[in-house]
């Protein structure tokens, strides 16, 4: 066991370093009554890791692809976009540490009690993970079904589960995230930069030109000179232009969809530099971004070619024109009545 956990734990790491994950094909030696608990659903597994090419996870007729590029596993569905790589490692840890617990009903018609019916079927809550090789030969398919959740006490998560092309079903210790979204699998965050290490942000938007920076340390719109009374708040979301910064959807930048509306560049007080596109498709908002400095280094490698969509109210912190950031007007007193 301790041979085999540490074989588990190399190629783990391997993922971060090498994206060299892969899955044998192993199997429960038939459908039979008689498996014993405790046996492993897939034996053998973590010493055939390094085959594995392709990831695909099917629900009610929708699948997810999961593809690896050279050392790095990406979404094949959005250009290869980088994945959480936590949730890929419990998939493949936990496919590895699958054991049997005890059979369950060989009824078809039942099946969709369990969540083990057909993957493909419209309504069904049942998931098909195949694990694929380069080739596109299967090293693991498994239906995954309803999970159990126990919360008292250390008890492990059990699921059902049914091996395709057979009847019989069975229940099994483990944990599986056989998430078809892709929402759920995308790596969201894009930047995290407080307002506080913001020096000025300039924005252009058509002829426009609308320059902030610090006044008494608060920020402040410095150009034009002339403006009409400002929001306190509205000009600090400027500046927050760049905090808890995350994605709704991605895609090549490139492929960027809609209408340019603006651009800003964002100044840190270090002298790094921010620079975001913002383009508008319909009620939607989507960005790109560069980077220059060495404290946005990682902004820049994971901001690099891609297009972001974004939460529309990023627009007005972005990309605000002087009517984003006026103070509202004070309502008028209410007429005395007659």
């Amino acid at each position: 066991m301790k041979t085999r956990t540490s074989l588990i734990l190399a190629v783990v790491g391997g993922l971060t370093l090498a994206g060299g994950w892969a899955l044998g094909p192993g199997s429960l030696q038939g459908s039979s009554m008689t498996v014993a608990p405790g046996t492993l659903v897939f034996p053998g597994m973590a010493a055939r890791l390094q085959q594995a090419a392709r990831i695909e996870i099917t629900t009610k007729g929708e699948t997810l692809h999961i593809a690896r590029n050279g050392t790095a596993w990406g979404l094949a569905d959005r250009d290869g976009f980088r994945l959480q790589g936590d949730k890929l490692r419990e998939l493949l840890t936990g496919l590895t540490e699958l054991r049997i617990t005890e059979p369950r009903t060989s009824d078809a018609t039942q099946y969709g009690k369990l969540g083990v019916d057909d993957p493909s079927a419209k309504e069904t809550t049942a998931s098909l993970l195949r694990v694929l090789d380069a080739k596109g030969a299967p090293l693991a398919e498994l239906i995954v079904g309803h999970r159990r959740v126990r919360t008292a006490g250390n008890v492990p998560e059990t699921l059902y589960i049914r091996r395709p092309g057979e009847k019989q079903s069975w229940l099994a210790e483990g944990r599986l995230p056989v998430d078809a979204d892709p929402q759920l699998w995308f790596d969201r965050d894009i930047a995290n930069i407080a307002k506080d290490k913001i020096a000025g942000v300039t924005v252009h938007r058509g002829a426009a030109e609308l320059v902030f920076g610090l006044a008494d340390g608060k920020p402040a719109l410095l150009s034009p000179a002339e403006h009409p009374k400002l929001d306190d708040y509205k000009l600090e979301d400027v500046f927050r232009g760049l905090e808890g910064l995350t994605l709704t959807e991605v895609r090549k930048a490139e492929k960027v969809p809609g209408e340019k509306i603006g651009s800003s560049e964002i100044r840190l007080a270090d002298g790094a530099v921010v620079e975001a596109m913002v383009y508008r498709d319909g009620k939607d908002i989507w960005a790109i971004f560069a980077a220059k400095g060495d404290s946005v280094k990682d902004l820049a490698q994971r901001a690099a070619g891609w297009a972001f969509q974004l939460g529309s109210w990023k627009e007005q912190s972005l990309v605000p024109g002087l009517d984003d950031i006026k103070a509202s007007e004070p309502e008028a007193p209410a007429k005395p009545t007659q």
